[in-house]
């Protein structure tokens, strides 16, 4: 388009053409009376794919996943009242796992804000607390610079969700339209002594350097990787950052956490220094501390300033792109060894917790280890749904830059894993492989429809124990094994399957799995397989 010529469109088009404008080529949807004009416009448009979900929830986790697979942001256009209240749930979970996505919702015409016309919904209010930013447009002279500067929130310092609501005459209101790129603000700026915290690193005996999201967030993978390899210091990481380094690797000690391994977890409390790169450290981790084990010298390094001393004190605070930061300590950096420590370190995995059967029936951590051993080939995008099966998954996969795990880790989202992998599937040409619970699964079953209309290549692997199995786990901990409302009435899902015209199978036993793996791996389009498992398996 030629910058110094304006054209005049309708608001409509004018959101069309800045959503192109700013590198969108999808957007996850549901229309509504308020967003009519848009949809109409949609029909105009081949350069940009609209998606059509069945829920508006799954529309913002399809967008997360979109997001998380192509690096970019993810798009949701929803109409007002339950169409925008029903993105909350994704937007916190956004929010919480810093994904950028940006959500549009459709309002009631400007004259009657706040007069409870049909499908009012004050959405701006209900979403402050999960989003980085929210705006209403209420004129056609804010439209353009109002999604402009969301795309630069979202994308800018720690990303994030940010809404954009539009009232209804907007988008048939006509104005002069002059295309502005949006900017992302730069990232190299940083505040803090790198200088210092790698002259502490460096005279530490018994470093750790723990791996959070931010580190896949940054693309410094490589960075961290030669830095704890220069200094040979052990690599945890969280959830979130599972895959930021090799776990074949002799210096990955494995996941932090309440779910996490024995190794990870002992080596930070044995450590006498702590380096943080991009992980939040917030109560899924810090309940397996004792406060001094973590009163140690800990140096924080994070994007987001406000986490910074948030959760546990930091001796060295560091703001800034890991990829930026990481890079400057690694110019001043020598090579170090630190062999006993290592040593000393790597021996803690023999104590790990093996996984034990309690009963001669499948169990789920078999299941995960089949499909981890059967995809170790292939470059593959996980998603998980949430419960133990989440947990199973992230404890069992070999996960790296190209085998990636997307869970909603900050929010626990039942419902987030099987649209996240369809918005995956949009996004990339790996296989992609969702792992859900029997109860999770339900939570946005009705996005088999999606998965038929699209023909996705999105593998359903149902660990099916007639459970909500972490619910029920907690009970036995907890409740004296008195079980309330955790034994759940499932459908045929194989039946179910096939109502949907989608290919399906049932797994009873351990010597079915391959068999069945290699009916969903050269099963075109969407496959669903039901692994029936051991009811009162534990993680």
């Amino acid at each position: 388009m030629n910058n110094t010529v304006a054209k005049t469109l309708t608001g409509a088009q004018i959101l069309l053409d800045t959503l192109k404008n700013s590198g969108v080529d999808t957007i996850f949807g549901y229309p509504g009376g308020i967003v009519l004009s848009v949809y109409d416009e949609l029909l105009n448009r081949s350069d940009i794919k609209h998606v059509l979900v069945r829920h508006e929830q799954a529309a913002v986790h399809a967008a997360e996943g979109y997001a998380r697979t192509s690096g970019k942001c993810g798009v949701v256009l929803v109409t007002s009242g339950p169409g925008g209240t029903n993105t909350v749930t994704g937007l916190m979970d956004a929010y919480l796992d810093g994904i950028p996505v940006i959500v549009i919702t459709g309002q009631v015409v400007s004259d009657m804000l706040g007069r409870d016309a049909f499908q009012e919904a004050d959405i701006c209010s209900m979403t402050k607390s999960c989003t980085k930013a929210n705006f209403q447009v209420k004129s056609i002279d804010a439209l353009e610079d109002t999604i402009v500067s969301a795309f630069q929130i979202a994308q800018s310092g720690k990303k994030g969700p940010v809404l954009v609501d539009i009232t209804k005459d907007v988008f048939s209101s006509k104005s002069a339209y002059l295309y502005r790129k949006p900017v992302v603000n730069s990232s190299d700026t940083f505040e803090g002594d790198y200088n210092l915290a790698l002259a502490e690193i460096l005279s530490a005996k018994k470093p750790v350097i723990v791996a959070g999201g931010g580190v896949l967030q940054a693309d410094a993978s490589d960075e961290l990787c030669k830095l704890a390899q220069m200094l040979d210091i052990p690599v945890v990481s969280t959830m979130m950052g599972l895959g930021a380094y090799p776990q074949g690797d002799k210096n990955y000690l494995g996941m932090l956490g309440i779910f996490g391994d024995f190794s990870a977890n002992q080596a930070l409390r044995e450590s006498d220094l702590v380096l943080s790169i991009g992980a939040r450290f917030n109560d899924r981790i810090t309940c397996c501390f004792d406060k001094e084990q973590l009163s140690k010298k800990f140096i924080q390094l994070d994007i987001n300033k406000k986490e910074l001393s948030r959760n546990v004190a930091a001796h060295i605070e560091l703001c800034g792109d890991a990829k930026l930061i990481l890079s400057k300590m690694l110019s001043s950096a020598k090579q170090q060894a630190r062999e006993a420590w290592i040593n000393e370190a790597r021996l803690l995995k023999s104590k790990n917790a093996p996984r034990k059967k309690i009963s001669e029936k499948l169990h789920a951590f078999e299941v995960i280890r089949a499909i981890d051993k059967f995809t170790l080939d292939k470059d593959v995008v996980f998603t998980a749904e949430v419960g133990q099966h989440q947990v199973l998954a992230a404890q069992n996969l070999t996960l790296s830059r190209n085998r990636k795990l997307f869970s909603s880790c900050g929010a626990g989202t039942m419902g987030f894993g099987f649209p996240a992998a369809i918005g995956a599937s949009f996004a990339c040409d790996s296989p992609v492989v969702c792992i859900a619970g029997d109860g999770s699964f339900q939570m946005n079953i009705q996005e088999l429809a999606t998965c038929a209309d699209y023909d996705l290549p999105v593998k359903i692997m149902v660990i099916n124990n007639g459970y909500l199995g972490m619910v029920r786990q907690l009970q036995d901990k907890f409740c004296d094994g008195r079980y309330s409302e955790t034994k759940i009435s499932n459908p045929d899902f194989v039946k179910l399957a096939q109502s949907y015209g989608l290919p399906a199978m049932r797994v009873n036993s351990y010597d079915e799995i391959n068999s069945a793996l290699e009916f969903a791996f050269n099963t075109k389009g969407t496959v669903i397989v039901d692994f029936v498992v051991e009811p009162l398996e534990s993680v």
